[in-house]
Parts: C-alpha cells; structure tokens; sequence
C-alpha cells in the first residue's frame, strides 16, 4: 500500500479559521489560489505526497508514548491485509484517557502528516478505531481489550509472520523480528 501517491486539498479560510477538505481527483478545483473579494473567503487546492506507511507508524507510536499508552503494539500487516501496512494496538487506563488519547492522535497526524482520520467509538471510550490511511489503530480500556484479544487475530500463538511483541526501551510494546 504504501506507494507515490498525491492527495489534493481544498484549503478554506473563514473569518479566521483555516480548513483543510480532500478533494476527488477527478472533481473541478478551479483556479489555483482563487478568492472572492465580497466575501473575504479564499480557497486554495494543494498537491500534497501521501506519507509513507511508516513515517506515519512513527507518528502514531509517538504520539502514543506522548499520552502514557500501555502495552503498545504494531504489527506488520504489508502483504497480509489490503486494509493498511500496520495495526497499532493500545491501552488506556480509563475511558477518559482512552478518548483523550484518541483525539490527540487525530489531531497530531492531522498536523503533521496532513492525514484526516476517521474514529469510531470515540463516544463510548471503551474501544476507539482510528482508521488513518495506512495504519490502523485500536485503543482499548485493559477489560475491553482482554475480552477481545484482537492481537490473537493477527498473532496466533504470540506471533504473525516472525514477529512478536516486544517491550520498546520506553517500556511500551512493539514487534520485533523472532
């Protein structure tokens, strides 16, 4: 999955908030920079390079490790799953945090790699998905994710394709080779 790809964005500032929308490739953008003087509104359409799978891994772990995630781990889902290049799998201590560390992510990766995330469970807190591209991530309350042991879908036995979890020297969890 991870491949050159280009994404284009509609950049919109209103009354001093700045938007950012994807655009179709095949949608009409207009002019480049174009801005309508009765109104003060502006719009810009922006050729931004897709991130790569991993330097997106890295933000996510980051902004993990950033917001106290327990027993972090990815795996390596490239020619095993259509779905993205890496799962991240997470704990938070509570639903607080568990939707405290969801949000932050968004808006983190959002920033950084310019990648619009869709959440789910976001309201509940028990188990948030963050669908970002080409990595997938699950944050789980410590009941939640004992109850569905997601990782056992992906790591029978402990392992997926040679790798295991590992603790990381900041003591979260991650896979490294077998």
């Amino acid at each position: 999955m991870s491949c050159a790809r280009t994404q284009k964005w509609r950049v919109t500032l209103e009354d001093d908030d700045l938007s950012f929308d994807t655009i179709d490739a095949g949608a009409a953008t207009g002019p480049v920079g174009a801005a309508s003087a009765a109104t003060g509104r502006g719009a810009m359409t922006v050729s931004v390079p897709a991130p790569s799978g991993h330097s997106l891994l890295d933000a996510v772990l980051a902004s993990l490790d950033d917001d106290k995630a327990e027993d972090v781990v990815h795996i390596d889902l490239r020619g095993k799953s259509e779905m993205g290049d890496y799962m991240v799998i997470a704990t938070g201590r509570s639903t607080r945090q568990v939707t405290a560390m969801a949000e932050k992510l968004v808006d983190r990766v959002k920033l950084s790699h310019g990648v619009l995330s869709r959440v789910e469970g976001r309201e509940t807190g028990d188990w948030v998905l963050i669908d970002a591209g080409d990595v997938i991530v699950h944050l789980f309350r410590p009941e939640v994710r004992d109850f569905y042991q997601l990782e056992k879908m992906w790591m029978p036995g402990g392992h997926a394709g040679g790798h295991t979890a590992m603790p990381t020297p900041s003591g979260s969890m991650a896979d490294k080779p077998a």
